[in-house]
């Protein structure tokens, strides 16, 4: 059984341009890395973002 990767980080920089940083099972996991990538506390004019996505929906027969 693979794990759905539903959480997605996100760098946003000072320009309000938004970059999708990778995708990860947990929402911890993803702040681990927001944590190793500065804190999610914007250092030069960026903030890291967590947000939920949707699981993809399997196609029934």
């Amino acid at each position: 059984m693979t794990s759905e990767l539903i959480w997605v980080l996100i760098r946003q920089d000072g320009g309000a341009n938004r970059y999708r940083v990778g995708r990860y099972a947990t929402r911890a996991e993803a702040e681990r890395v927001a944590d190793t990538l500065g804190g999610g506390r914007g250092g030069a004019g960026r903030v890291y973002l967590i947000e939920r996505v949707p699981a993809p929906r399997t196609a029934s027969a």
